[in-house]
């Protein structure tokens, strides 16, 4: 378990499901790519091909193909998983992985949205099935990259592990790359960087507090501030679980299963949003709280 555990991010941000299944298949996953000489880029690759296939097969009303799509959706979060731990396992992690892996998982969840929307359409919903479908895959890319950037901060204020980053830096990073050298991950970057705006426009409290703790030293963060932040967010972790992929994924089999997928939209646009804006207000408070703290140290010190 010690071997496992080296390969997550961080054991409390792992839900259940992730302990019990995912992380145990990806990591015997990861030790299989590892002696194919696969890299983590490829890893992901191969499972947004099976996401993207998995939300074809949600197209169809028949039941069965309903739920063969559903197997390959898990297989394509297998793969999600595998990815990450294996860059940890053989220590490759790169900028261009953790970019492009919420790139190739917004293509799977866009294949999936298209596909429903296109059933719901040869079903005898009107037009605007699209834009429900459409505010439906706004409000789901919304409530993904703030549990992202959420996930990132919980890493790097109360672990001191990775990094955030920051609309200025992911701009500056753009600027250097060349089209004609680097187009690739020129376009990877912009992408990145509207991912970036949206996150800190979302949660701003974060954002602010990125710039206090990297205005001071290692040595200066107070390791009060550090236990503090891990045990005021603790009790949100179950609410930001919800907004991940597998409640959407339990969702969807529900759904799936009472032929009613169209409520699938309905969940992210009402449920998810509500859910979100909470959240957004409650990490407000954490920030500024913390904020707070910080100020009255330099103070002090």
């Amino acid at each position: 378990m010690s071997r496992i555990a080296a390969t997550y991010k961080s054991r409390e941000l792992e839900g259940v499901v992730d302990l019990l299944f995912y992380r145990n298949v990806g990591f015997w996953l990861a030790h299989f790519f590892e002696r194919l000489k696969f890299t983590p880029t490829t890893v992901t690759l191969i499972g947004g091909v099976f996401g993207v296939v998995a939300g074809h097969f949600y197209f169809y009303r028949s039941l069965l193909l309903n739920l063969v799509g559903w197997v390959l959706h898990v297989v394509a979060n297998i793969f999600d998983n595998a990815d990450g731990q294996l860059a940890r396992l053989t220590n490759q992690q790169s900028r261009t992985g953790r970019i492009l892996d919420p790139v190739v998982d917004h293509i799977v969840w866009l294949s999936i949205y298209v596909h429903l929307a296109l059933r719901l359409r040869l079903e005898g919903f009107s037009g605007a099935i699209w834009i429900l479908a459409i505010a439906a895959g706004i409000s789901h890319g919304a409530q993904a990259a703030a549990a992202d950037y959420w996930r990132h901060a919980y890493l790097f204020f109360a672990k001191r592990r990775g990094e955030i980053d920051s609309t200025p830096k992911i701009k500056e990073e753009y600027c250097r790359k060349s089209w004609r050298v680097d187009a690739w991950q020129k376009v990877l970057f912009a992408l990145h960087l509207n991912v970036t705006r949206e996150q800190e426009f979302l949660l701003p409290g974060i954002r602010r507090l990125h710039e206090n703790v990297a205005g001071l030293a290692a040595d200066r963060v107070p390791a009060r501030f550090q236990s503090q932040y891990a045990a005021t967010v603790r009790p949100t972790f179950k609410w930001w679980g919800l907004l991940m992929t597998n409640s959407r994924m339990l969702i969807l089999l529900v759904l799936f299963l009472i032929h009613q997928p169209v409520w699938f939209f309905w969940a992210e646009i009402g449920i998810g949003n509500l859910l979100l804006l909470l959240l957004i207000v409650q990490q407000q408070r954490i920030s500024q709280s913390l904020v707070e703290l910080l100020t009255a140290h330099g103070e002090c010190a």
